[in-house]
């Protein structure tokens, strides 16, 4: 196979931005089933929240003023004129040197501006004892402190985590719009994979590690997944089952097949689900190069690089980004970035982006990155390392000491 359309990083991710976005409309589902999708719209509150003026604390609600100057020694002392239940109104207003008993929740009463915790006081039959001035606005929570009426709660395209539904719960959001989960197939190719549950190998043979790790990692997108199978590197069969997946998806991930050979059918599979057909072949990165990148219709179809290591390092920086699109969620780094110290010098082609396996450490100085060396083929490097580190096209290396970013694996 002949790399006649290899492109840079940028170049790539620059080709999944301007060319996919979400392929299905969206859909309205029960907020409980909302979590990690992504919202297909804003969302404006209804209502503030809280509704209504409430206590943080145990205590008494009191005007801030007629607390001021208490202490231990000289306490203020005011009338008990009320009780406030949780859930119910509190419905007598409360005047200049009165107090009224409160619980963590309840609703402060008219008048009142501030509680003082109960630990600060004495009840003495109608009369309080209060030993600490509070301030206006102490441990209270003001209506519409949360969440005021017609605010902005969440733009479309936020992911949406539990805090997310929290508060649309809290505005009486039942139910939410969201873009579909996509659906990911996943196809192996190669005469010699065989499937992970075969107990006993004959020489030559090779469990299918990829269709596990690629599942996982596009679950962890939030995709639903559907496991295709292996094929053998047969172009008929693989194009018949491949076409099939294509069918069934909105992402067709072909695993193997992609590096140089005369039995390489990958890219003629892949042009032949439609047009425009490819659009990256090959990436200039190691590891990674025969990655190649279609487009059929309105649906993305990958091809991505046989060796473990190297299509979920693949995975990482291209299909996860690709997911997210397809999902309508904000552009945004997939990798969370941490910045550390290179612990020693490491070379680098110039014109090629290069991705080191590094595994965290926290010294006296600093947080380190430790180079995990293996070959491409080598999933245990990825189970020893806690993220990558690039090398970028322009440089000839880095040096040990220098300061770089992580991309945490999740």
């Amino acid at each position: 196979m002949k790399f006649f359309n290899v492109k840079t990083v940028t170049e790539t991710l620059e080709v999944i931005a301007g060319e996919f976005q979400p392929n299905r409309p969206p859909i309205e589902v029960p907020l409980i089933d909302a979590l990690e999708m992504v919202l297909a719209e804003d969302v404006r509150s209804g209502e503030q929240v809280p509704h209504f003026a409430r206590s943080t604390v145990d205590g008494f609600a009191v005007l801030a003023r007629d607390t001021y100057g208490a202490s231990d020694s000289l306490p203020a002392f005011l009338d008990v004129t009320g009780r406030i239940e949780m859930g119910k109104e509190a419905a007598v207003r409360l005047m200049e040197g009165q107090a009224q008993s409160i619980p963590t929740g309840g609703m402060l009463p008219s008048g009142a501006d501030s509680v003082v915790m109960i630990e600060h006081v004495e009840e003495v039959g109608d009369m309080l004892n209060v030993y600490r001035q509070v301030a206006p606005g102490e441990n209270i929570i003001r209506a519409g402190d949360d969440v005021k009426a017609g605010e902005l709660v969440m733009s479309a395209g936020q992911r949406l985590r539990p805090q997310d539904l929290g508060v649309l719960s809290a505005i009486g959001k039942t139910k939410v719009r969201v873009y579909p989960r996509p659906v990911v197939a996943i196809l192996s190719t190669g005469d010699e994979i065989v499937p992970a549950d075969k107990k006993d190998l004959a020489p030559g043979e090779i469990r299918d590690i990829n269709s596990i790790t690629i599942a996982a990692a596009a679950r962890q997108c939030g995709a639903v997944v559907i496991e295709g199978g292996i094929v053998s590197d047969d172009y008929a069969s693989f194009a018949l089952r491949a076409k099939e997946l294509f069918e069934e998806s909105d992402l067709l991930l072909l695993s193997g097949g992609s590096s140089v050979g005369t039995r390489d059918y990958t890219e003629q599979v892949m042009q032949s689900l439609g047009e425009p057909g490819v659009l990256v072949h090959g990436v200039s990165i190691k590891p990674g190069k025969p990655t190649i990148l279609a487009k059929a219709g309105r649906k993305p179809v990958m091809g991505l690089p046989g060796h473990p290591a190297s299509a979920l390092i693949i995975f990482h920086l291209f299909v996860a980004p690709l997911l997210q699109r397809l999902q309508g969620q904000k552009p945004a780094a997939y990798h969370q970035r941490i910045p550390a110290r290179i612990s020693r010098n490491i070379a680098s082609a110039v014109g090629r982006s290069d991705y080191i396996r590094v595994k965290l450490e926290e010294r006296e100085d600093g947080m380190w990155a430790v180079p995990v060396f293996g070959k491409s083929g080598l999933i245990s490097t990825l189970v020893k390392s806690d993220g990558m580190v690039e090398i970028s096209a322009n440089k000839e290396g880095i040096l040990e000491g220098e300061l770089v970013h992580v991309h945490l694996f999740q």
